[in-house]
């Protein structure tokens, strides 16, 4: 069965409850005050069946401007809007708002309906006609009919059914596989029953016995009854007016503005990526950090626009923006929302949900903007992928996933199976997360690089510990992932696991016997250099593929005392140095002094000074000479 809300909109006292009570046989003014006053104060419903079979829950909003707030909330869901302009005064403040609010809302169609047309005379009823045509020439309504409509003597009310049923019948059926949502405009209690809330289900279906969330709140409920228009059901579906008794919470625990709807299927937010509309007619302009009313679904809460990159919206410009709520409030991506102005009691914008999950961003850094406008205009698909992407190495929780793009369902399903290349699913638990082949690929040269470095400069270790490797790339890594990669790569055979040690496998280790191979070579490189050796690092490099471990190696030699550093480039094997001490000593058993030329003229040493003199100071260090001047003499034993 086809289900379609339609919500009235006009001015105050211009007939809506009337029209309604003629077309339906209900009386929407439910409120003693509102019998006495004679005008709507909050909202009002009634149905009705259509010539097609196509069922119609009515809204009736009121149309004082101190009541805005309850019009906003009873035109959350509105599929159709009517239009009531009394012939007898035309288009006043509250029409043009609220034919405002509906386009804020995104309602796209409608009919008009002139009210109190036996009132007036027909020459004025064709001025006001043509009056209307202008009002609403650049409007969602430009095209509506305009339908004369009489209380007093039923003229009109065939022709508005009949035009109500063509309407509704071009409105896309509401998918039943998406979760349910009710935004809550209404709380009360019925002896015996407890505790009723009532709304207008925008999504999805509910059944008797089934386990709700109310949200902000967090609170789980289980529904009791389920009624439709007065009449018990076992299912309510999308596009019904519907009041469902809850087990488990009481009235003063749910209020108008919560959302009673599925688990994991909304998370309540005090920051929002939003779309903003300015209306054309708004004095002064909309402010950066202007705090405002806002109004989403049946929420009215404070909010602060934080505009990026500009001091003000100018009326009737778009952009991007965030706003952040006095109050956590829960919204999938495209909900509509409006705002209002406290000093003046005036609309000034709305706009669509763009994240409904956001977090406060940098307005003056230029790639924030860029990511903005970008989810205003990504595809189903792309979103999906880019909040994947963004997510990086720790990925995202499915249930996560389908809030921020709010898509769910079969729907959901279809979309991932299309990103196949660009998405891995991995189930940690119950739960389900999604990573980007982008951070797979990432990740894996980050293994590999990190691997490689460790063994470049630790060639004496087998490799290291999954937990010390993943410490070295990052703490903001998905257990699941990570070991998802390792396995990947292990299987691959770019790494290697050896109890609980990772390696690389073109990562050749030395053994002991290995060690001690390429220790003595190194020991007789710096022997063959003798006292002429090449710099530390340039004896090194002759070592090539081994160069870390003889570098290692050469600082154990150092260690050990078998090799002697003289200067920060000049390094002795320990045994040329005892040949250069024993040469001296000879020396001295000729000649008490010697001078620098006597050193240099030593038998089997012709030495520059480069070597010469950190040789002769070296043996000053050891005190094996002491220094007189320019001479040296030999130090008593």
């Amino acid at each position: 069965m086809r289900r379609v809300i339609v919500g009235t909109a006009g001015h105050i006292d211009h007939g809506k409850t009337t029209l309604i009570k003629v077309l339906t046989g209900i009386d929407t003014d439910r409120l003693k005050e509102e019998k006495e006053r004679g005008i709507t104060i909050d909202i009002g419903f009634a149905h009705l069946t259509l010539p097609s079979g196509t069922l119609v829950g009515i809204v009736d909003v009121p149309g004082h401007e101190r009541f805005i707030r309850n019009m906003v909330a009873g035109a959350s869901g509105i599929d159709l809007v009517m239009l009531v302009v009394a012939a007898d005064e035309g288009v006043m403040p509250q029409t043009i708002e609220h034919v405002e609010i509906c386009e804020l809302l995104g309602i796209k169609d409608g009919i008009v309906v002139l009210t109190k047309v036996d009132l007036v005379e027909k020459d004025w009823l064709e001025l006001i006609k043509e009056d209307l045509k202008e009002f609403l020439k650049n409007t969602f309504l430009k095209d509506a009919p305009i339908l004369e409509f009489s209380a007093v003597t039923g003229q009109g009310k065939e022709e508005i059914l009949k035009t109500l049923d063509e309407k509704a019948l071009k409105i896309s059926i509401k998918a039943e596989d998406q979760p349910f949502r009710l935004p809550v405009d209404g709380v009360f209690t019925i002896k015996g029953f407890g505790t009723v809330a009532r709304g207008t289900a925008i999504s999805g279906k509910v059944s008797l016995n089934q386990t709700l969330m109310v949200y902000p709140k967090n609170l789980l409920t289980k529904v009791r009854n389920i009624q439709v228009h007065g009449k018990n059901v076992e299912v309510a579906y999308a596009g019904m007016r519907t009041a469902l008794n809850l087990q488990g919470v009481e009235k003063e625990e749910i209020e108008r503005g919560d959302v009673l709807a599925d688990l994991e299927v909304l998370k309540p937010s005090q920051w929002l990526d939003v779309k903003l509309n300015s209306l054309k007619s708004v004095t002064p302009p909309i402010k950066n950090f202007e705090t405002l009313l806002f109004y989403i679904g049946t929420k009215e809460t404070l909010a602060k626009i934080f505009l990026l990159g500009k001091d003000q919206l100018n009326p009737g410009e778009t952009d991007i923006a965030q706003i952040f709520v006095q109050e956590p409030v829960v919204a999938w991506r495209g909900d509509r929302f409006i705002l209002r102005r406290t000093s003046t009691n005036q609309t000034v914008g709305g706009g669509e949900v763009l994240n409904p999950v956001a977090y406060r961003r940098k307005r003056t850094k230029p790639w924030e903007r860029k990511e903005l406008e970008y989810l205003s205009q990504a595809s189903e698909k792309d979103l999906i992928k880019f909040w994947v992407e963004k997510r990086e190495f720790l990925g995202i929780y499915e249930k996560d996933l389908q809030i921020m793009v709010s898509i769910f369902g079969e729907k959901f399903k279809k979309i991932v199976e299309k990103l196949e290349n660009d998405l891995i699913k991995i189930k940690e638990g119950e739960k389900v997360f999604y990573f980007s082949k982008k951070a797979e690929k990432e990740l894996k040269e980050q293994v590999v690089a990190t691997l490689k470095n460790f063994h470049t400069n630790n060639p004496f270790s087998p490799g290291l510990t999954k937990e010390l490797l993943k410490a070295r790339i990052s703490s903001f890594i998905s257990e699941g992932f990570y070991q998802y990669v390792l396995e990947d790569l292990i299987n691959k055979g770019v790494i290697g696991r050896n109890k609980e040690i990772l390696y690389l496998t073109e990562f050749k280790y030395l053994n002991s016997e290995e060690k001690e191979r390429l220790k003595k070579e190194l020991e007789e490189k710096f022997l063959s250099e003798g006292y002429t050796p090449r710099d530390f690092e340039t004896i090194l490099l002759d070592f090539k593929e081994n160069y870390k471990a003889a570098k290692e190696l050469a600082q154990t030699l150092l260690r050990e005392g078998i090799l002697v550093k003289l200067t920060d480039k000049l390094v002795f094997h320990a045994k040329i140095l005892e040949e250069w001490e024993n040469l001296v000593r000879e020396a001295f058993q000729k000649k008490k002094e010697l001078e620098i030329t006597d050193f240099k003229n030593l038998p089997k040493v012709q030495l520059s000074r480069k070597f010469l003199i950190p040789l002769v100071e070296y043996l000053d260090k050891k005190k094996v000479t002491l220094r007189v001047g320019d001479k040296r003499i030999l130090r008593k034993p």
